[in-house]
């Protein structure tokens, strides 16, 4: 395969760009594409354009977003779940050697070149285990936005716990909050087939949104007073509003999901207000740092969900739904843009003739 770039010419629209190997400096590395999965959260909205990052930049030095006259980030490239295999290093390269399988959280292209110490807003780069799985491989990036959303949550041994929104990230939050000492787990969503799943993987009650109330149904039903956490894993604002409608008076809401737009279905001047209800952002990179640093950082983020995976703790059994070739991406993007019930994980492969 010709080396490629995938990038969004324009909202909606997938394009791609050659580019030409260079040789190696002494101290980079080279690792060519196996497979790369799509966030179906930041990476479709910027898809669609409906990111903030279509028409305005983020400033990181005042933490703002602004607009400028005739500004756009299009073309934009896409992707941070890459994993690949080293296939050359520069000769002063020690930590990697050709054949290593890396997890790179950079775009979708046939290969990366990058220096040994590189640093990301996701942390070091490092080789992962000998016989690492490379299916698991392509969740990393997840499991960490997961284990975040987790610990921002500060779940105790013995809370009930909801989650909102069981893709990717609830369905792993929802393993996380588990093994973090959650007692009892709610999930909800509206597809059928991510409910199944969400059972399977130890959810105690499953419900609906569309069928019923929730907040009304953990409140009355049975003998709890609502949920002390609810985590919102999908980036919709009115499960955001029914996560805050689920939880206890002085509950605690995580919002991890990537909200956009005007925030149409949820209102302040309710629950939120009125239950004294603690929000918090679930955000760990953009410079960021864990509500716990110095002791918990991104590197140790990585570190602990690689280990979850290699000790099994972490399941992802049928969440690959659709593995697409990186030349029809464009199809990949309007699957999960249009057809939401039929994927769960959707991943770009690249073949080598």
């Amino acid at each position: 395969m010709k080396p490629i770039e995938l990038v969004v010419k324009e909202p909606n629209e997938i394009d791609y760009k050659s580019y030409r190997e260079r040789r190696l400096k002494p101290n980079q590395v080279r690792a060519e594409a196996f497979v790369s999965g799509i966030s179906h959260g930041t990476e479709l909205n910027l898809f669609k354009g409906t990111a903030p990052f279509y028409d305005k930049i983020f400033d990181m030095k005042n933490r703002l977003f602004l607009k400028g006259e005739n500004f756009t980030s299009y073309p934009i490239k896409l992707g941070y779940e890459w994993v690949g295999r080293v296939v050359d290093i520069g000769e002063n390269v020690k930590k990697f050697k050709k054949g290593d399988l890396v997890h790179l959280p950079l775009g979708h292209r046939t290969s990366h070149t990058f220096f040994e110490d590189m640093e990301t807003m996701y942390g070091k780069i490092e080789p992962l285990p000998e016989k690492f799985n490379t299916n698991q491989a392509i969740f990393l990036a997840l499991a960490g936005v997961a284990l975040q959303a987790v610990h921002d949550a500060h779940i105790k041994l013995g809370d009930r716990v909801i989650i909102f929104g069981l893709g990717t990230l609830g369905l792993l939050i929802l393993q996380l909050a588990r093994l973090n000492g959650a007692l009892w787990i709610d999930a909800v969503d509206p597809i059928p087939k991510r409910r199944t799943l969400a059972e399977r993987l130890g959810a105690n009650k499953t419900y609906d949104p569309t069928d019923c109330d929730i907040g009304m149904e953990l409140k009355t039903k049975g003998s709890n007073d609502g949920a002390d956490i609810a985590i919102e894993a999908s980036g919709n604002y009115k499960a955001l509003h029914d996560a805050i409608r689920s939880v206890k008076m002085a509950g605690t809401v995580v919002a991890a999901g990537f909200y956009q737009g005007n925030a149409e279905g949820l209102r302040l001047g309710e629950e939120w207000h009125h239950n004294r209800i603690t929000l918090y952002s679930s955000m760990g990179v953009w410079g960021c740092p864990h509500r716990d640093y110095p002791n918990w950082d991104r590197d140790r983020i990585h570190n602990v969900v690689v280990k979850l995976f290699q000790e099994n703790k972490l399941r992802i059994e049928n969440f690959i739904t659709h593995r697409i070739p990186i030349q029809n991406a464009q199809e990949a993007y309007e699957l999960i843009n249009k057809n939401p019930e039929e994927v769960i994980k959707v991943v770009l492969t690249y073949d080598k003739d």
